[in-house]
């Protein structure tokens, strides 16, 4: 939601008078308030102040952090991370096979869209909880959503509950998955963080390899749902010494002293005028006209095509008008609200908005190769269960090893551009691998597609995390969740534009494949019609009654190939796009400061960098440099 736009002229704020020890022998501008000028009330100071108290909270704790101290919690969030990400990669390969179940296997994008719309509308949301209340309060938020979602998606009984329990899960998961990256971003340098921010990543290594085994011994066993439901007792479970960690410390930060001249939100305000201030400061408005424009325009996209198409009938165009509409309603509160959800001013730097673009472009288009993978996989290269799900695994294994590969490069080398267009040029190249091997029973299209995923993954190891990292550095401390969450925000838009784009072609275009096709394979019109109905609908179901080598499974395989060749094409090409948004982001020398001297100042006419008399956090020194 929305961030009060901390780039206007600053204010004194009221707690400028009674500064807690730690910030006392610092600069004035790291303890006037950031609240937009226009805001004034006392509500909002409450809530921001100087520093809101989620910032002050844990920049207290991190000024008393050890070594130990931050082992225990990166090994924490490696637990969590683990969890969530093992949940994550299985749970992509059952919700096929869910949606195939409910004879409705064509709604998977529909679902993804839904997820996407939720994760990207989250993102704001949760990063001002974070910074009102605090990283605590954010994992008590994830561990509910997680726990209800999962429940509710374990316990339906058709797709329109596996979908509420999926957007319920989704937000959990977002939440979790924001939280670790901020308090990475909390506690390390610039010159570190990227090599820090794939420990969320990183126990990918080994899901990557124990997910196949997993999915295929739960799907012939106890079957999805069971599957599904476990994780409603393993995460919060592996949430405690996250959460237990960051209790402890907070309190030893409060016995310090630390916090102590500082009341909470709460405590200053009550219940009521508090929720009526915090309805204003995370837009809640705002959070609703995003989802209306998304939901409208993006989710008919996946439900207009199909065996009978539905173009012309209300309930297609009737929401995509209306959310057309929507856009000039949204854009219009977004201009005048308090609390904007979308930070304007911010958005007039090069090196936030391209690395915005690069963010939505890169999933828009990893999606619409990845969003039936699975499917493809098992129909037209006829995978078992476990070699599909390793192989949809790849690019997240690869990714994170060239990652953390990266990450130790870049402490040294300390510059990020050269890596995100280096990587945005693989990425194209490895569509086109795509674009060849995109189905076949031969050993040479298994061979070519584990390699198209592989080059995928180092594309993937390269650039979108040092995006991130390049957006942050150009962002204060007490605006690092924001910022992040914009970006993770974006990086959801783009998911949701990809799996819209991806359903839109699976449905107007799998359909008539497989009756023109059959229709060919099969002399009985009749016969022809039905099998591709039952293709379409439930194809792990069509594929165990007719394997390979027979016409029915010929013309099938056919079908899914030349549909997953258009899905590829329109991938390469927003990849073109991607490498120009690639080169249009800056390339600041990184130290050991956690954010630039001069961030968010948006110099268009040169790089934003450190200064010589930056504060970095050990004794370093940043010269200024340009491009």
């Amino acid at each position: 939601m929305s961030w009060p736009n901390p780039f206007s002229k600053k204010e004194k704020s009221s707690e400028e008078h009674h500064v807690s020890p730690e910030l006392q022998g610092q600069d004035t501008h790291d303890i006037v308030s950031v609240s937009e000028a226009r805001i004034s009330d006392d509500s909002a100071k409450h809530i921001y102040g100087s520093k809101s108290l989620g910032v002050k909270r844990i920049e207290a704790i991190s000024a008393e952090f050890t070594g130990l101290d931050k082992i225990i919690l990166f090994s924490s969030i490696f637990l969590i991370a683990y969890v969530y990400g093992l949940d994550g990669t299985i749970r992509y390969a059952y919700q096929p096979e869910a949606t195939a179940s409910f004879k409705n296997h064509s709604l998977l994008a529909t679902i993804t869209v839904l997820r996407s719309i939720m994760a990207a509308a989250a993102q704001p949301a949760a990063a001002k909880i974070a910074d009102v209340f605090g990283r605590v309060e954010l994992v008590m938020i994830s561990i509910v959503f997680y726990v209800i979602g999962t429940i509710v998606e374990a316990t339906s009984t058709n797709v329109s509950g596996f979908a509420a329990g999926a957007v319920l899960y989704q937000l959990g998961y977002t939440i979790i998955q924001l939280l670790a990256e901020v308090l990475i971003a909390d506690l390390t340098s610039l010159r570190s963080r990227l090599f820090f921010s794939y420990i969320p990543a990183a126990p990918f290594i080994i899901n990557a390899w124990v997910s196949g085994d997993v999915s295929a011994a739960v799907l012939a066993g106890p079957g999805w749902k069971w599957g599904i439901g476990m994780w409603a007792i393993i995460f919060p479970v592996c949430a405690m010494p996250l959460l237990i960690t960051l209790l402890l410390a907070g309190r030893r930060a409060d016995r310090a002293g630390k916090l102590a001249s500082f009341k909470t939100p709460f405590q200053a305000l009550g219940f009521k005028q508090l929720a009526v201030e915090l309805f204003w400061q995370l837009d809640i408005i705002g959070i609703i006209l995003i989802i209306a424009v998304f939901s409208l325009i993006l989710v008919p996209l996946t439900l207009a095509g199909g065996v009978k198409e539905t173009w012309k009938t209300a309930h297609i165009i009737a929401p995509l008008v209306v959310g057309v509409l929507t856009i000039p309603v949204f854009i219009l509160w977004e201009k005048n609200c308090k609390h904007p959800m979308v930070p304007f001013r911010l958005l007039k730097d090069r090196g936030v908005w391209s690395a915005l673009m690069v963010a939505i472009l890169l999933n828009t288009a990893w999606y619409l190769q990845g969003d039936y993978l699975y499917t493809v996989l098992q129909v037209a290269f006829d995978e078992s269960v476990k070699s599909a799900t390793r192989i949809i695994s790849l690019y997240s294994f690869v990714s994170v090893i060239t990652g953390l590969i990266t990450g130790i490069v870049v402490r040294f080398v300390r510059y990020l551009k050269p890596f995100i267009i280096a990587g945005t040029a693989l990425f194209t190249v490895a569509f086109g691998l795509l674009i060849h091997y995109r189905g076949g029973t031969g050993g040479a299209n298994h061979s070519g597609i584990i390699g198209a995923q592989i080059l995928l993954g180092i594309a993937g190891g390269l650039f979108p995390y040092t995006t991130q990292a390049s957006i942050q550095a150009a962002t204060k401390h007490e605006h690092v969740a924001v910022i992040t969450s914009l970006f993770l925000a974006n990086y959801y838009v783009g998911g949701a534009f990809g799996n819209a784009i991806s359903g839109a072609i699976w449905t107007q275009v799998l359909p008539s494949k497989l009756s023109s096709k059959l229709a060919l394979a099969v002399s009985n019109s009749t016969r022809s019609v039905e099998l591709a109905g039952d293709a379409y609908a439930n194809p792990f179901a069509f594929i165990l009654e007719y394997p390979v080598g027979t016409v029915e499974r010929a013309a099938v395989i056919e079908s899914y190939q030349e549909t997953q060749r258009l899905l590829c094409i329109t991938g390469i090409c927003l990849s073109v796009p991607l490498i120009v948004f690639g080169l249009l982001t800056r390339n600041p020398k990184l130290g050991r400061e956690q954010s630039l001297e001069d961030a968010e100042k948006f110099d268009s006419s040169a790089e934003s960098v450190a200064t010589e008399d930056a504060r970095p956090v050990g004794d370093e020194k940043v010269v200024r440099e340009g491009l």
